[in-house]
């Protein structure tokens, strides 16, 4: 590759990185919007519990919430989009909405309802339904938990095709209420999960755009599975639980850093890019022990220490490459935590937990593959045109976009408020 040919490379990340993050909203900076619920019914009374992470309260006008101050509008909006309803009749607010003391980083806001009193003899279905979100966030994950009386609970996803869920036990007989929670339901859960989160999919597209065969596209698929379903498994299970706004933080690091290594390959393999990756984590490190930022001046220095190690061991093989499916590897641990943000925040029981994990991390397989089905037969047929001219601007631009996600969300986690 020529020197001229590389410096255009590292003008069109440089470029398109910069325009991605000016267009990029802070709403944005969470790819997988998500809401909990926890309903105990006693008779006709309801108790109401949600949560919130408070960055998805940014995308609504009233702004978060600040323990025991609740916006009225948004208390307001909250009742009026996670319903209950008795045989058709709506049950009506009691008393709240009011915001509960929680960690920082989430919103916990309690109510009360009183639904009508079903005719005698009769057993009226209910029916919970959930709009939260629809209007900003069309592929909002809302999960219902119903607490029984006799200290049973099921849980139900609902979605933007599925918004309601008649509780089991009323109305007549519904085969899907015995599945609700099993297993089938949740590969749906890991499906919505992965295909509404952007951030693991570029990741894996950034991989994948200078893999040249098809048993590397294998290889480094392969990486990535087993690094995540070890790591989602152990914090599904209560073995290691990370912070969530430092793993954050750390997917969008990655995303970017493989990209970085991606323009280094293209742009000819040139000391700029890898020593501009390395200052800038270092001046995150700074930033951190000043206390700006989620992730920990410990590990930034760490991983400035590793991105120096390994572009150095890079710059040392004629195939830079073969070592994409370690970096897969790696990386796949930390994105593994990510997956794990869902189930750990369900708290599902023992008995009920390893069948949810089960079929959550089949379902993100199921996607990850969907995504690697389309995208590879595409850049091995562009190779194929005018010399490969078409597949070498579609990874540069792509390669590019890439980088300039991963800044933005890295950037945007680290150091949101």
């Amino acid at each position: 590759m020529s020197r001229a040919h590389g410096s255009i490379c590292a003008a069109i990340l440089a470029g398109v990185s910069g325009l991605v993050l000016l267009a990029a909203s802070p709403g944005e900076a969470h790819t997988r919007s998500t809401s909990y619920s926890s309903w105990e019914i006693d008779g006709a009374r309801v108790r109401v519990l949600f949560r919130i992470p408070q960055l998805e309260l940014t995308r609504l006008p009233w702004g978060i919430v600040s323990p025991p101050s609740l916006p009225p509008p948004l208390g307001a909006y909250l009742v009026g989009a996670l319903r209950l309803e008795v045989g058709g009749e709506p049950c009506l607010l009691r008393s709240g909405p009011r915001a509960l003391s929680s960690p920082p980083e989430r919103a916990l806001i309690e109510w009360e309802l009183q639904c009508p009193e079903a005719p005698p003899g009769e057993d009226a279905p209910r029916w919970i339904t959930s709009d939260v979100l629809k209007e900003v966030a069309p592929s909002h994950l809302h999960f219902a938990r119903l607490r029984g009386g006799g200290g049973g609970i099921t849980e139900r996803v609902l979605n933007d095709s599925e918004r309601s869920w008649r509780l089991p036990g009323t109305g007549p007989s519904d085969p899907g209420d015995a599945e609700g929670s099993g297993l089938l339901r949740y590969i749906r859960v890991g499906v919505d999960h992965i295909v509404t989160g952007y951030d693991h999919l570029v990741f894996l597209l950034g991989l994948l755009l200078l893999a040249r065969r098809v048993g590397q596209v294998v290889t480094i698929v392969t990486g990535f599975t087993l690094a995540h379903s070890l790591t989602l498994a152990l914090a599904a299970l209560g073995r290691l639980q990370p912070e969530a706004a430092a793993v954050e933080a750390l997917i969008g690091l990655s995303i970017a850093l493989v990209a970085v290594e991606n323009g280094w390959v293209l742009s000819g393999r040139g000391r700029a890019l890898p020593a501009a990756t390395v200052v800038g984590m270092l001046a995150m490190a700074g930033a951190a022990v000043l206390g700006a930022g989620a992730i920990p001046a410990g590990t930034l220095l760490g991983l400035a220490l590793f991105t120096g190690c390994y572009f150095g061991l890079l710059g040392l093989l004629e195939a830079p490459l073969r070592l994409r499916t370690a970096i897969a590897f790696c990386f796949g641990l930390i994105h593994g935590f990510g997956f794990a943000g869902v189930l750990t925040e369900l708290a599902l029981p023992q008995g009920r937990l390893i069948p949810a994990l089960l079929g959550f991390n089949l379902g993100v397989e199921l996607g990850q593959l969907v995504l690697v089905a389309i995208c590879w037969p595409v850049l091995a047929l562009l190779g194929r045109f005018r010399g490969g001219l078409a597949r070498r601007w579609v990874v540069e631009l792509g390669t590019a976009a890439v980088c300039g996600l991963g800044l933005y969300w890295m950037v945007a986690r680290a150091f949101a408020d």
